[in-house]
């Protein structure tokens, strides 16, 4: 089956253009997903050795996807677009990825799978999916925690070209791969301030305290709609664009976020039927 492969000259897929071209090319030959990824250098050790790629039916039914891996130094990955982007995402920021694993793992071996993630292992599953690390002047960093899109989206425009986006989770880079839509909106990790600077190496995180399970169970996120981006999306250079409050959504307060709309039943009265 043949894969639908992205263009790499979209924004989002600059800081995969060191190791995102000739896995690409393989499966553009013919290759199986976890062929064209094994084809490059390993890019981490993880405790059971060498990063490996395979197929997608490796691990034994009833074991965790990300137990398997840290067992084994495998990644099952099957012949589509999400497993092929989650394995580029391991190629690029294989620190983080190994990071992201390990506590997941840990926090399955101490509470099993469950019915239920809880609090920690669902914002692991978030910025493994669908999270994006930001580097910029502190100003934008204000507008967008306290979600002002026209301050960081038209006001403070021109500090863009200050700033870094890297869209880390490997199902938004999915998304956009398929169909790009005004509202699709990334977990941008909400970084200690001495790391939200232009010049953030981001796989050092890895091995900072800011990637404590600690920390990371907060869900230290906050939304970004991607294609607001300045250079992301040409329709943004008309600001009438960042007019949609459906994508566009001020913080709510307090009170709006313990509101609930309470829609109770109403009691119908029996219909009788008519007499013949």
């Amino acid at each position: 089956m043949s894969l639908p492969l992205p263009d790499l000259g979209a924004p989002w897929w600059t800081p995969y253009a060191g190791v995102a071209a000739k896995p690409l090319a393989h499966v553009a030959a013919g290759a199986q997903a976890h062929e064209a990824l094994g084809a490059m250098p390993s890019p981490v050790d993880l405790t059971a050795g060498p990063l490996r790629f395979m197929p997608g039916d490796s691990a034994p039914e009833g074991e965790a996807y990300e137990a398997f891996i840290a067992r084994t130094g495998g990644v099952p990955t099957r012949h589509n677009l999400h497993d092929l982007f989650n394995g580029l995402a391991w190629l690029r920021y294989p620190r983080i990825k190994r990071r992201l694993n390990e506590v997941q793992a840990a926090q399955i071996a101490s509470e099993g799978v469950g019915t239920r993630r809880g609090p920690l292992r669902d914002a692991l599953t978030l910025l493994d999916e669908n999270g994006a690390f930001l580097s910029a002047p502190s100003a934008l960093w204000r507008a967008l925690l306290a979600r002002d899109w026209q301050a960081l989206f038209v006001t403070q425009r021109g500090l863009w070209r200050q700033a870094r986006v890297e869209v880390f989770g490997h199902a938004l880079l999915e998304k956009l791969a398929a169909a790009p839509r005004k509202n699709l909106t990334a977990h941008v990790l909400v970084l200690p301030e001495e790391s939200r600077n232009a010049s953030a190496d981001f796989e050092a995180l890895a091995a900072q305290k800011a990637f404590s399970r600690e920390w990371l169970a907060t869900k230290p996120f906050a939304p970004l709609p991607v294609l607001g981006i300045p250079g992301w999306c040409p329709e943004n250079e008309n600001f009438s664009f960042y007019d949609d409050s459906e994508v566009f959504r001020p913080r709510r307060t307090p009170e709006e976020r313990t509101t609930r709309m309470s829609c109770k039943p109403v009691q119908l009265e029996a219909v009788r039927p008519a007499p013949i």
